[in-house]
C-alpha cells in the first residue's frame, strides 16, 4: 500500500505505508541520526507529536525489548525509515519495530529517500508535515505547547537514597531518574505546574529536565521555578537548561533543524576536553543574551559553537543541553551527574573533593 510524507512546503515523498495505517498523522518533521537508540527515540516525550525520519538505513534490526522506553507510550505521531527490518534479532527482544509501532497504532512509511529528506529538512528547516495515505492533504496550523501534554500528573517518589532530589518534570525520562537513583538519591518527580505544592519542603538538590517544545511556554511560571533553583544546588537537562537560562534572564531561539543524534562533540571550556554527546532539542539559548545575566557558557557544540551548557557565576547551578544519562547515546558524559553530587554532597556538608 502506497502511502506519502507531504511537507509544509508542497513536497512530498513517497513510499510504503504500514498496514494499520487509518487516518492522516501531522506533526513537525526531524531528522535522527543515529545508528541505533529508535526505541528510546519513539518514547522520549521530547520528541512529543514529532515526525522522526531516520537517517540510518537500516532499523529495527535488534528489535523492541520490555526495559529500554522512556516512557510509557510511544511520543512520536509518525515514523519515516527507508527499511524497517521484519526480523528481530537479540535475546531481548520481545517485538520486531513494524509490530511494535502497528500495534500502538503509530503510522510508518518505508522505503523512502530519507537522505533526500534529510537534505531537504537541513536546506530550508523543519516545518510541518503530514503522513497520509493521499498525496494531498491539509495541514492544521499547530498551536500546541507540548509540555504541559508530557509532564507527570501526581507527584511521585522513587528510590530511597540518603539524598533528596526534587525532578521538575516537564516530560522527563525514565533514564534521568535511573542514572539519579544509582548514585544514592531519593528522587521526587513534581510536574513544573505543581512545583508550588512542594516550596515549603526541603531538599538536597534540584533537577529540571528534559521535555518537549518552545521553553517560553513556562514563562508565566518563570518565578516559582527560579525560586526552586536558587533553593538548593541545580542541575538542568536539555529543555531544563533552557527554563535555567530564561529564569535568569537569558533568552532562547529556535535552530532551523535542530541538534537530534549520538554523535554531537561538544567541548567543556572548564577542561578543554571535547567529548562526544546524545542530543534531541530544536532550541538553544541564545548566548548573546547572556552578557547581562549571571550565568557563563560552560560547554558549546563544536559543531556549530552554539551553546550546550552554562554554569552560574555564584550560585552552584549546572546546566547541560545534552542529555548525560546517554539514553540512547554513548557515555561521555555521564560524568556530570557525578559532578552534581559531588555539587550537592559539598553544600550538604559531606565535603567531597574531585
Amino acid at each position: 500500500m502506497k502511502g506519502y510524507l507531504l511537507l509544509q512546503d508542497g513536497q512530498w515523498f513517497e513510499g510504503e505505508a504500514s498496514e494499520q495505517w487509518k487516518t492522516p498523522a501531522q506533526g513537525e518533521i526531524v531528522f535522527f541520526t543515529g545508528m541505533t537508540g529508535y526505541q528510546e527515540v519513539l518514547t522520549d516525550p521530547s520528541y512529543k507529536d514529532q515526525i522522526v525520519v531516520f537517517t540510518y538505513p537500516l532499523i529495527g534490526n535488534y528489535g523492541v525489548n520490555e526495559r529500554d522506553s522512556e516512557s510509557s507510550n510511544i511520543q512520536v505521531s509518525g515514523v519515516v525509515m527507508f527499511h524497517c527490518a521484519d526480523a528481530a534479532s537479540h535475546y531481548e527482544s520481545t517485538s520486531s519495530l513494524g509490530a511494535y509501532l502497528e500495534k500502538n497504532g503509530v503510522p510508518f512509511l518505508t522505503g523512502v529517500d530519507t537522505r533526500q529528506i534529510t537534505k531537504t529538512i537541513r536546506t530550508d528547516g523543519s516545518k510541518q508535515a503530514l503522513l497520509t495515505q493521499q498525496k494531498t492533504g491539509v495541514l492544521q496550523t499547530s498551536d500546541k505547547k507540548q509540555i504541559f501534554e508530557t509532564q507527570s500528573e501526581q507527584i511521585a517518589t522513587f528510590g530511597e537514597g540518603s539524598m533528596h532530589i526534587l525532578l521538575i518534570d516537564f516530560g522527563w525520562k525514565k533514564s534521568i531518574v535511573s542514572s539519579l537513583i544509582a548514585r544514592g538519591m531519593k528522587v521526587t518527580v513534581v510536574p513544573f505546574t505543581k512545583v508550588d505544592q512542594v516550596s515549603k519542603q526541603s531538599f538536597d538538590g534540584v533537577v529540571l529536565s528534559n521535555g518537549p517544545g518552545d521553553p517560553k511556554d513556562s514563562l508565566s511560571l518563570l518565578p516559582e521555578l527560579k525560586k526552586q533553583i536558587e533553593s538548593s544546588p541545580t542541575f538542568g537537562i536539555c529543555m531544563g537548561h533552557q527554563v535555567i537560562a530564561l529564569a535568569f534572564g537569558a533568552n532562547t531561539k529556535k535552530l532551523p533543524f535542530g541538534h537530534r543524534g549520538a554523535n554531537h562533540p561538544v567541548k567543556d571550556r572548564q577542561t578543554g576536553k571535547v567529548f562526544m554527546s546524545s542530543q534531541n532539542h530544536s532550541y538553544v539559548v541564545d548566548e548573546t543574551s547572556l552578557e547581562q545575566t549571571p550565568l557563563e557558557t560552560r560547554f558549546y557544540n563544536v559543531n556549530d559553537g552554539s551553546v550546550e551548557g552554562l554554569t552560574h557565576k555564584d550560585k552552584p547551578v549546572l546546566s547541560v543541553q545534552f542529555h548525560p544519562e546517554a539514553h540512547p547515546g554513548p557515555a561521555d558524559a555521564e560524568w556530570l551527574f557525578d559532578e552534581f553530587l559531588t555539587i550537592v554532597r559539598n553544600k550538604k556538608g559531606e565535603k567531597v573533593y574531585v
